[in-house]
């Protein structure tokens, strides 16, 4: 009896060893933690931030003066953090700082994390790199175009303007005036003076130019909306305005985006527009099907055609609605690629929820134009000045996108584009639907012209 008792404990001893065996192993392993753009910079000290990591019962945070940290600040080796922040003293003003942290659980340390770079107040700050855009975008393995939204009334020879689109971009797209209620004035009646004095400053400039767009719900002139015919002949008019806005531009438009924002932004439906309505079910592929018509009607084969939309890479039932649209275009021959318009924040998407989305069109042998790029800063309304502290989040967001777009295929680049040049002329902090109240700075250009720390941010995403 005294054996079979014995026996029974070495067994559940057993046991119960082997299960703390393995909760052991489980406890111990130690995600990779993210590290987040810093808050509180002022002229001698910041506040690093960084997520939690499950099972950590602590985290190690590094400060150095280089990137690759060779050197690191007093104190700040490796030191003992047990919250998800802490702030850094004694520092130097207007001077360049990287951080990093590691989890820890024990004895058991995890690899390092992304790394930061925050410049801490005052006067003599890191200055900004001058380089141009488009020079250092053709010297990387696979060049693209770098783009810039643009209005006529900034292409004046000689202007502050003029001189930056000539040394720094190599690609342009119309803000607004390439758009259906500018050109078309009644059922084949059409104004092209401000569009072709657009498209006229590219090709004298040697600048690719990108259409945008030839068919967009809020952009239907009124003699459309208020189209009285039937719904045949309200298809005519805009298979004939496709038809005459391609050909005239044929061979000097390189790209068009032929229908913009199609879906919906809920439920992951088309959205119901006066085409939709009017022209039914099917009105996507026939706008691509007569500017493909009107292409080679004209000669101009290597025109590429796109299809153009926003906030996909967070709202995932429009992702997936865009990409049935596009696998429809693409089954019959009718698409070259996909535009995302990056109307982004400082804080989303993330890095992941953007590759994703880029690289569902990889996969499908689309190029991929990033549309209409800018960062918002004050989403939020909790600012009324543009600080230290966004300025650098926002280039670290900058250089995060450039990063991977740089990194795609190839076959799969285009152009990547900022929508606009300066901030106080963004569409962005006037917006009455953002409501901004005036304050952001979304964009690569102060108010004089002078490059601001994304510009940077953007040359060292092409590192």
């Amino acid at each position: 009896m005294k054996n079979k008792i014995l026996l029974v404990l070495t067994s559940l001893v057993f046991f119960l060893n082997s299960c703390s065996k393995d909760d052991n192993v489980m406890a111990n392993t130690l995600e990779l933690p993210v590290a987040n753009a810093p808050k509180d910079v002022n002229d001698a000290s910041f506040r690093a931030k960084w997520n939690y990591v499950s099972n950590a019962k602590s985290y190690l945070l590094d400060v150095s003066t280089s990137e690759n940290f060779a050197t690191f600040v007093s104190n700040y080796n490796a030191k003992p953090v047990t919250d998800l922040n802490e702030v850094v003293i004694g520092l130097d003003g207007g001077t360049q700082y990287f951080y990093r942290v590691r989890a820890k659980n024990e004895t058991e340390i995890s690899a390092y994390s992304n790394v930061i770079s925050v410049v801490t107040t005052g006067t003599s700050s890191i200055p900004e790199d001058p380089a141009f855009l488009k020079v250092k975008a053709n010297k990387v393995t696979n060049p693209f175009f770098v783009g810039m939204a643009v209005k006529a009334s900034q292409l004046t020879a000689g202007s502050p303007y003029d001189v930056i689109l000539k040394n720094e971009f190599s690609s342009i797209s119309a803000e607004y005036e390439m758009k259906m209620d500018q050109i078309s004035t009644a059922s084949g009646v059409y104004n092209w003076t401000v569009a072709d004095k657009i498209v006229a400053y590219g090709n004298a400039n040697a600048i690719n130019v990108h259409g945008h767009a030839l068919v967009w719900h809020n952009s239907v002139p009124k003699w459309l909306q208020d189209f009285a015919g039937t719904d045949a002949e309200f298809t005519t008019e805009v298979k004939k305005y496709i038809t005459d806005v391609v050909t005239h531009y044929a061979g000097k438009v390189k790209s068009w985006d032929v229908v913009n924002e199609a879906a919906d932004d809920n439920g992951g439906n088309m959205r119901n527009t006066i085409f939709l309505k009017r022209m039914g079910p099917n009105y996507i592929k026939d706008c691509f099907q007569w500017a493909r018509n009107a292409a080679t009607a004209a000669g101009d084969t290597n025109l590429l055609l796109f299809y153009n939309d926003y906030a996909t890479s967070t709202n995932i039932a429009k992702q997936d609605r865009v990409f049935t649209i596009t696998d429809d275009l693409k089954a019959s021959n009718l698409i070259d690629g996909l535009g995302f318009q990056m109307h982004n924040t400082y804080l989303s998407p993330t890095k992941a929820q953007i590759e994703t989305d880029l690289n569902r069109a990889v996969a499908k042998g689309l190029k991929i134009h990033v549309s209409e790029l800018d960062i918002q800063v004050n989403q939020s309304n909790d600012i009324a000045a543009f600080t230290n502290e966004r300025r650098l989040a926002q280039k670290e967001k900058y250089k995060e996108i450039v990063k991977i777009y740089n990194a795609l295929p190839k076959a799969n680049k285009y152009a990547l584009t900022v929508w606009g040049m300066k901030d106080n002329e963004s569409w962005i902090p006037y917006s009455t639907e953002l409501n901004h109240a005036g304050n952001d700075w979304p964009l690569l250009y102060d108010a004089n012209f002078a490059i601001k720390s994304s510009h940077t941010g953007f040359l060292e995403g092409l590192d």
